[in-house]
C-alpha cells in the first residue's frame, strides 16, 4: 500500500504543474476524482478485504461512558473505503482523498444518515493563497458542505469561514462569518437566528493549531445536542500531548456529560482527530 501512495505521489508531482496551467479548476477537481478512484479507492477496496489497519483512539471522559466511543472508533478499517469517502471526493473534498477521516465518520454517522440533522462545519476550505490553512488555488469551498447535503439528504447545513469572499448560500446550505481565534466572534456566530437550536454534528476544519482548535471548541460544545458529536479535524502530532493533557486534567471535569477520543490516524503529520460525544439524555 505504501508503495502504491509511493508512486501516485511522483506522478503527481510531475503532471500538476502541466495540468494546472490549461485546465479549469472544475475540470482539475472532475480529473482529480477520476484518478483517485483508479489509484486510490479499487486498490484500497481489494487490499481491505485482505488487510486492516486500526487507529490508535485514547478515550477520556465519564467512566460509564469512556469506553464505548474508543471502542466504536478502534475497530474502523481505515484501508476500507467507503460511500463518504467517493461522495467527498467527488465535490473535491479531501476529507476521502487525502486523509482518512472518511471511514472514521462513516463509523459515526451511517446510522443517522436519513435523519433530519443539523450540522455546521467551521472552515469551507478558501482557495485564498494568502490565507493560513488554504486549500490552493484550485481548491473547491464549500466541498465538503456539498457532500454533507448529499450523504444527509434531510439535513439542514450550516457552515462558518473567516474569508467572507467564499461565504454563499445554496439550498439546504447557510455560511457566516466567524474567526475562531476571536471568542467574541464565535459567540456571534451563535447568536444567529438560524443557529439557536444547536447542532446534532460540528465539525471544525479551520485554522489547525492548539490554540485556534480549543477556542472553538470551548465556545461552541453547549451547542452540541444530545447525542451528537463533535469533531476537530487535522489536529498536528506535535500537539498530541497538549491535548492529552488538556483531556485528561480539564475537560473531563468540566463536561462530564460529554465523553472524548482522541483518534490518531498518523504519526506524524496532522491527519489526527478529536471526537466529542454529549451523552443523549
Amino acid at each position: 500500500m505504501e508503495a502504491v501512495e509511493l508512486r501516485h505521489h511522483r506522478i503527481k508531482r510531475l503532471v500538476r504543474p502541466l495540468v494546472y496551467r490549461t485546465l479549469s479548476p472544475r475540470m482539475v477537481q472532475s480529473l482529480r476524482f477520476r484518478w483517485w478512484r483508479l489509484s486510490s479507492y479499487f486498490p484500497r477496496l481489494v487490499t481491505s478485504r485482505f488487510a486492516r489497519r486500526t487507529p490508535q483512539v485514547r478515550g477520556f471522559g465519564a467512566a460509564h461512558v469512556a469506553s464505548d466511543l474508543a471502542k466504536q472508533l478502534q475497530s474502523v478499517n481505515l484501508l476500507a473505503p467507503t460511500e463518504m469517502c467517493r461522495v467527498m471526493t467527488k465535490y473535491g473534498s479531501d476529507k476521502g482523498r487525502l486523509n482518512n477521516y472518511t471511514p472514521v465518520y462513516s463509523a459515526l454517522f451511517k446510522e443517522r444518515c436519513k435523519q433530519p440533522l443539523r450540522v455546521l462545519e467551521l472552515g469551507l476550505g478558501t482557495n485564498n493563497p494568502d490565507a493560513p490553512s488554504n486549500m490552493g488555488v484550485f481548491g473547491s469551498p464549500g466541498a465538503s458542505l456539498r457532500g454533507w447535503r448529499e450523504l444527509f439528504p434531510h439535513a439542514l447545513l450550516y457552515g462558518a469561514d473567516i474569508d467572507r469572499a467564499i461565504l454563499f448560500q445554496e439550498d439546504r446550505i447557510m455560511t457566516f462569518y466567524c474567526d475562531q481565534l476571536d471568542r467574541s466572534s464565535i459567540r456571534e456566530l451563535w447568536l444567529h437566528p438560524d443557529l439557536q437550536d444547536g447542532m446534532d454534528i460540528i465539525i471544525e476544519d479551520g485554522l489547525h493549531t492548539f490554540e485556534a482548535n480549543v477556542s472553538f471548541l470551548e465556545g461552541s460544545l453547549d451547542h452540541l445536542r444530545p447525542g451528537g458529536i463533535y469533531v476537530a479535524e487535522d489536529i498536528m502530532w506535535s500537539d498530541v500531548d497538549k491535548w492529552y493533557d488538556r483531556l485528561e486534567a480539564i475537560y473531563s471535569k468540566k463536561y462530564p456529560t460529554y465523553e472524548f477520543a482522541f483518534v490518531v490516524l498518523a504519526n506524524r503529520g496532522c491527519d489526527n482527530l478529536l471526537v466529542v460525544r454529549r451523552a443523549a439524555y
